[in-house]
C-alpha cells in the first residue's frame, strides 16, 4: 500500500472559495483514482490561503488487469454497424472473435487492459483535475493557457511506501511536480523538501503554517476568548466570520483593540456590521453595559512589538469607518425625529418591480392587508397598519444604504426615535422574519400581522404577474416567502385561510393579474371596426390621458366586477373569450397559491419527520387551506400510525375501502347507508356494529372540537373489532340481503376514516 501527497501552491486563494475547493479536490482525485482501478483507505483535504493539499492513505500500488467482453453485431450485419462496433472497442476486424448463437454467428470483442502503476494513474488524474478544476472564478497569467484561481507556482505529487518516496512524473503548463514547498510568506519563506504527509505537516508547522483550517479556527476562537476574558468582555458569536478568518491567515495571531469612547453610543449592530464588513473584526461586548466596546483582529504574522503597530494602523482605519457610520446615524436620527416623510416620498421613486410598481405602492398594499389580518392574530388594526407603513422607510436611510443587511434592524431604532409604540417599532425589525428554516419566528401580534402581509404580498402579486418559480429558478425568493408564511401561521397557531387572505387583497392582486394576463376592452366603432385597449394601458394612463384612456378605464373596472363579453382575454394579441371576473380571479389565485403552499408545507413537515403520504392524506380533506389545522391533523395522524395499532388499523380501513370499491363498481350502486344489526349473523358483526356505534360520535365530536389526539384514539379502538370481523366474516356471501348489509357496514368503516383523513392515500 502507498500514501499519496498532493499540494497545489499558489497566490492567495479567496477565503470564501476554500471550503468548496477542498471538497472538489478530494472528490475529483479520489473519484478519478477509483475509476482508474485503484482503491484507497482514507483521504483528507486541507487548505491555507496559499495552498490546497490532499493526503490519500492506503492506495494500491497498481490497478488490476481487466478483461472485458462486449457482444457486437452479427457477422452478416451491414458494414456500417460493424465499423461502429470497431470504433467503440478500438479493435480491428481480425481481433474480433466469432461465436455461434441461436440467431446466427455474432462478433465478440475481448478487451484486455493490463494493470497500470499508481504513479501513471495519479499523473493522469491530477493533470485532468488541475486543468478542469471548477473554480467559481479563475484567471490566466503569463503566456500559458492554464487557468487557476490565482497564479499557480508549484505542485507536490509524492507517492511513498516502506521503501521510500517518489515524485510522480507530471508537468502541467511548464510546472513540473516535485517534492518542494514553502512556509509562511514572511516568517519562513524559504523552500524545503518533504517526503510524505506527516513530514509535510510537521515542517509546515515549523515554518509557521497551520495546515488544517479547523485547527486555525479553533486557535482563533480560543485566543480571542482569552483576550476578551482578560478584559471582562465576551466575543459576539459569528461563525461565518470565524470561518472566513481561518481562511485569511496561515498563522493566526489574534490581537485585541478598544473602540474609542466617542463611538460607543452607536447601535451595537452598526458597530458589529461596520467592523465585520470593512475590516473582518470580531466584536467584543461588555456584558455589564451590553455595549460593543472592543474588537479582535487576526494578524498573519508575529511581530517584535506584539502587534502594537498593527493595532495602531487598524485603529486609524476603524476610526475613519466609524466616523462615517456616526455621520449616517446622526443624519438618519434627525429625519426619523422629523417624521420620516422624506423617506416615505423617496420610496415613490424606488421601483419594486416593473410589473408591480414602486416600493410606496407596495407599502400601501401591505398596510391595507396588515390591517385586515390584525384581528385574526390578536393585533391592534391601527398599530398593524401604522407598522406596515413605517417598516420599509429605513430603506431610504443612509445607514441601510451603506449596510443593506441592517434593514429592519435600523427601522426599529428609527421608529423608536420617531416616538412610535414599541409594538410598531418591533414590527419594523421583525417583519422580514423568518428568512430561513432556522430563523426565529416573530410572535408579537403586530409583528405577525405585518410579516404575514409582507410575505403574502410578495407571493400573491408575483403569482398574479405570472412570475412564478420554475424548476431551480426562483429569482424573487417566493419559496422562501412561502416557507416564511407557513412558519408564521403554524408556529403562532394562526387560524387564517388562504382564500381569506386573497379576498382581503383582491383589488391589488386582481388588478395585477388583469394587467399581466391579457385583459382588454373591445369597443365597436361607427364604421364597424373594433378598437382593442389593453387593461395595462388603461390602468397606467387613465389619469394622465383621461380623454383617451379614462372612459376605457372606468368601463374595464365595471366589467371586471360583473363580467362582460367585451372584456376579453388576449392570446397572441387576439381575443380568446371573456376575461374572468374579479371573483373568478380570486378563485384562480387562491387555488394556485394553495397548491404552491402545500408543496412547501410538505417539505417543511417532512423535515419534522411526518411521512409524505400522511401529509397527502390530510391535504385531501376539506379545510386544507387552514395550514394550522392541516399540521395538527397530520401530526396526530402520524403519531397514531406509529403506534402498535396504527398499521393494523390502516390495513383494515384500506381493506374495507377496497372491497367496497370493487362491489360498487360491479353492482353500479353506492353502499353508503342502511346497515342494520338485525341482519348480523355472527358475534363479530355485532361487535363491529357496537364498536362503530361507540366510536362514530366520539370521532365526530373530537373532530368538531379539533381534538385530533382524541379522534385518533377513538378510531384506533376499531382496530380489534375490524380485525376480528375480517377474520370471521365473508363479506360477499351468497345471501344478497346479508351481503348488502355487510357492504353497508363496511361503508360505515370507510366513513369513520374519512372523518379524519383520506386513508387510501397512505402507503402500507
Amino acid at each position: 500500500m502507498m500514501d499519496l501527497l498532493i499540494e497545489l501552491f499558489s497566490e492567495e486563494i479567496p477565503a470564501r472559495m476554500q471550503p468548496r475547493a477542498r471538497e472538489d479536490l478530494k472528490r475529483l482525485i479520489t473519484d478519478g483514482l477509483v475509476d482508474a482501478g485503484l482503491t484507497y483507505a482514507s483521504a483528507g483535504a486541507f487548505s491555507t490561503p496559499r495552498r490546497l493539499a490532499l493526503a490519500v492513505e492506503g492506495l494500491t500500488a497498481e490497478s488490476k488487469p481487466v478483461r472485458e467482453e462486449r457482444k457486437g453485431p452479427r457477422t452478416d450485419a451491414p458494414e456500417k454497424a460493424i465499423e461502429g462496433f470497431l470504433r467503440s472497442t478500438g479493435l480491428t476486424l481480425d481481433q474480433l472473435e466469432r461465436r455461434a448463437e441461436k440467431k446466427g454467428e455474432v462478433f465478440f470483442a475481448v478487451i484486455e487492459k493490463p494493470g497500470r502503476k499508481a504513479a501513471d494513474i495519479v499523473a493522469e488524474v491530477l493533470e485532468a483535475t488541475i486543468r478542469d478544476f471548477p473554480w467559481p472564478k479563475s484567471m490566466r497569467w503569463g503566456s500559458g493557457s492554464l487557468r487557476w484561481v490565482r497564479p499557480l507556482h508549484s505542485i507536490i505529487a509524492i507517492l511513498s511506501d516502506e521503501g521510500g518516496a517518489q515524485v510522480v512524473p507530471l508537468t502541467v503548463d511548464g510546472i513540473a511536480a516535485g517534492d518542494t514547498t514553502r512556509g509562511h510568506r514572511f516568517m519562513a519563506p524559504d523552500a524545503f523538501r518533504v517526503t510524505g504527509f506527516d513530514d509535510y505537516a510537521a515542517k509546515l508547522r515549523r515554518a509557521k503554517v497551520m495546515l488544517d483550517p479547523a485547527e486555525r479556527e479553533a486557535a482563533i476562537r480560543q485566543e480571542a476568548a482569552n483576550l476578551a476574558f482578560a478584559r471582562g468582555w465576551e466575543i459576539v458569536s459569528d461563525e461565518g466570520l470565524m470561518t472566513e478568518l481561518a481562511g485569511l491567515v496561515e498563522w493566526p495571531v489574534p490581537l485585541m483593540g478598544v473602540i474609542e469612547q466617542r463611538f460607543l453610543d452607536l447601535p451595537p449592530e452598526v458597530l458589529q456590521t461596520s467592523m465585520k464588513e470593512h475590516q473582518k473584526f470580531l466584536s467584543a461586548r461588555n456584558p455589564k453595559t451590553g455595549r460593543i466596546e472592543g474588537y479582535v483582529t487576526v494578524a498573519n504574522i508575529e511581530t517584535p512589538d506584539h502587534g502594537a503597530t498593527i493595532l495602531a494602523g487598524n485603529q486609524r482605519v476603524l476610526a475613519a469607518r466609524l466616523s462615517d457610520a456616526a455621520f449616517f446615524w446622526e443624519n438618519d436620527l434627525r429625519e426619523a425625529r422629523a417624521g420620516m416623510q422624506a423617506w416615505a416620498e423617496g420610496l415613490k421613486a424606488v421601483t419594486f418591480h416593473a410589473k408591480l410598481g414602486s416600493q410606496a405602492d407596495r407599502v400601501e398594499r401591505i398596510a391595507a392587508l396588515a390591517r385586515e389580518i390584525a384581528p385574526a392574530v390578536g393585533a391592534d388594526p391601527d398599530q398593524a397598519e401604522q407598522a406596515a407603513k413605517v417598516a420599509k422607510l429605513d430603506l431610504r436611510s443612509a445607514m441601510v444604504g451603506e449596510f443593506p443587511e441592517l434593514q429592519g434592524t435600523m427601522g426599529r431604532y428609527y421608529a423608536q426615535a420617531a416616538g412610535l409604540p414599541d409594538a410598531v417599532a418591533d414590527a419594523a425589525r421583525d417583519h422580514y422574519s423568518p428568512l430561513g428554516p432556522s430563523d426565529e419566528v416573530p410572535s408579537a401580534p403586530v409583528s405577525v400581522a405585518v410579516a404575514l402581509a409582507d410575505k403574502y404580498n410578495i407571493l400573491g402579486h408575483f403569482f398574479a404577474a405570472k412570475e412564478k418559480p420554475t424548476g431551480s429558478k426562483d429569482p424573487f425568493a417566493l419559496r422562501r416567502a412561502a416557507l416564511g408564511m407557513i412558519r408564521l401561521i403554524v408556529d403562532n397557531s394562526v387560524r387564517l385561510s388562504l382564500e381569506y387572505l386573497v379576498s382581503k387583497d383582491i383589488d391589488g392582486a386582481s388588478f395585477v393579474y388583469a394587467m399581466h394576463n391579457g385583459a382588454a376592452l373591445m369597443t365597436g366603432q361607427p364604421d364597424g371596426s373594433t378598437v382593442i385597449t389593453d387593461f395595462n394601458s388603461a390602468m397606467v394612463l387613465g389619469n394622465q390621458f383621461p380623454d383617451t384612456f379614462g372612459r376605457a378605464r372606468s368601463q374595464m373596472l365595471e366589467m371586471f366586477e360583473t363580467g362582460h363579453d367585451d372584456f376579453v382575454k388576449l392570446v397572441d394579441d387576439k381575443p380568446a373569450g371573456r376575461f374572468p371576473t374579479k371573483r373568478e380571479v380570486l378563485e384562480l389565485l387562491a387555488a394556485d397559491l394553495l397548491a404552491f403552499l402545500h408543496d412547501r408545507l410538505k417539505v417543511h413537515l417532512r423535515d419534522q419527520g411526518i411521512r409524505h403520504d400522511v401529509i397527502d392524506a390530510v391535504l385531501a380533506m376539506l379545510g386544507s387551506d387552514d395550514l394550522t389545522l392541516v399540521v395538527r391533523r397530520a401530526t396526530a395522524l402520524n403519531g397514531m400510525l406509529g403506534t402498535g395499532d396504527g398499521p393494523n388499523l390502516l390495513q383494515g380501513l384500506k381493506r374495507a375501502a377496497n372491497i367496497l370499491a370493487q362491489a360498487e363498481e360491479k353492482d353500479g350502486v353506492e353502499y353508503s347507508f342502511g346497515a342494520d344489526p338485525k341482519f348480523a349473523e355472527t358475534d363479530e358483526e355485532r361487535a363491529l356494529f357496537a364498536a362503530l356505534d361507540a366510536a362514530e360520535p366520539k370521532i365526530a365530536a373530537a373532530m368538531r372540537a379539533e381534538d385530533f389526539p382524541a379522534a385518533m384514539s377513538a378510531i384506533a379502538a376499531l382496530r380489534a373489532p375490524i380485525d376480528a370481523f375480517f377474520e370471521a366474516v365473508q363479506v360477499n356471501t351468497d345471501n344478497q340481503v346479508v351481503r348488502r348489509n355487510r357492504l353497508n357496514l363496511l361503508s360505515r368503516i370507510r366513513e369513520a376514516g374519512r372523518l379524519i383523513a383520506d386513508f387510501g392515500r397512505i402507503e402500507g
